[in-house]
């Protein structure tokens, strides 16, 4: 008989299974706390439990765990973490320390289908999707060594096309007797599918960040293959309507590439573009890399647009690069190790 793993489940949804083997719904609580408070990794650590259904469990049920098979720490404080999968992909999260913030960064998907021309993880194409235990999973392992403050979904894949496992993820990271993130902490991103951001809205309250990258439709989709089908007014009118606790903004993120968005035209269309819209805007600088024709923005042009964008009150922060001396871009870990193993990738991320 196959085990089915209970890190796939919502608390609402252990409730019905342990309902299903004829015991009381409390026992579900008590199961959360010890998988995601008490880092249990099996029901024999579960003491409050008895014996007796323990070995129910055992008998039908399984705890997933990783353990990360390489950690890189760079000298600013960052760390990347590769864990191998139960069927030999890989995925990677990393830490980044800031301001006593720690922020996690986790992968929802194994490659991506997005094909960015900037994003080195678009390069790998999309293998599948990470179940929600592969995504909790990747919390478990860091918070073992390191304490995380911050989860955002800026990883390897495109979180909105991956609901189904993103959304229950969300529910076990900020339920009060799973990890008690507050929502606040919880940031996921997306390259802009328009109807999927109104299903996240809709199924729970997060932070949202927004790929934007470009201010025109023209740049936009020869950058981003997803501006084709949900253009840019199509994008930010989802992200007016995307549903916002008071005093919470949505984050654009605009990677600037040297002669491609970064001149002081694109800096007035981004401020129109977002007048209506409660947001802030996180400026990255492009990272050059092998394989790609991009190229980083002069420091006089992210200083130019990061000053017209404060003069005109814009909430703007210039993200500065992290892991610069480890392969801290999403995607970079896994293809120096699969090139090593014969495989090939050719292409750079922005962060």
């Amino acid at each position: 008989m196959e085990k089915t793993d209970i890190k796939n489940m919502t608390l609402q949804g252990l409730e019905a299974y342990i309902s299903g083997l004829g015991k009381e719904k409390f026992r579900a609580k008590q199961i959360f706390k010890w998988l995601y408070q008490m880092d249990a990794t099996s029901f024999d650590e579960m003491t409050n439990v008895s014996k007796e259904f323990r070995g129910i469990l055992q008998q039908r049920a399984e705890i997933s765990n990783f353990v990360p098979e390489v950690v890189e720490a760079s000298g600013d404080g960052t760390r990347k973490y590769l864990f191998r999968l139960g069927d030999g992909n890989a995925v990677e999260s990393v830490l980044i320390p800031d301001e006593g913030r720690n922020t996690l960064c986790i992968s929802s998907q194994v490659g991506c289908a997005m094909g960015c021309a900037f994003c080195l993880t678009g390069s790998f194409g999309l293998s599948r999707n990470l179940t929600t235990a592969e995504i909790v999973n990747q919390v478990c392992a860091v918070k073992r060594e390191q304490p995380v403050s911050n989860i955002v979904f800026m990883g390897m894949g495109e979180p909105l096309a991956n609901l189904s496992a993103v959304i229950p993820a969300v529910q076990i990271l900020t339920d009060p007797d799973g990890f008690q993130f507050s929502t606040r902490k919880v940031t996921v991103s997306t390259s802009g599918l328009v109807p999927e951001m109104a299903e996240l809205g809709r199924s729970v309250t997060v932070n949202l960040a927004v790929s934007l990258n470009a201010t025109t439709d023209e740049v936009r989709s020869g950058i981003m293959p997803v501006n084709r089908p949900y253009p840019l007014r199509e994008l930010l009118a989802a992200c007016k309507a995307f549903p916002l606790p008071s005093r919470r903004w949505i984050t654009m993120e605009y990677v600037l590439i040297r002669d491609l968005n970064d001149s002081l035209e694109d800096a007035k269309r981004l401020v129109r573009m977002i007048s209506n819209i409660p947001s802030k805007v996180n400026l990255i600088p492009f990272n050059e890399h092998d394989g790609c024709d991009f190229k980083s923005p002069t420091q006089d042009a992210i200083d130019r647009f990061h000053k017209y964008l404060l003069d005109k009150n814009v909430t703007v922060i210039t993200r500065s690069s992290r892991g610069s001396d480890i392969s801290a871009a999403c995607g970079q870990l896994k293809g120096r190790l699969d090139q090593k193993s014969g495989e090939c990738c050719d292409c750079g991320d922005s962060h």
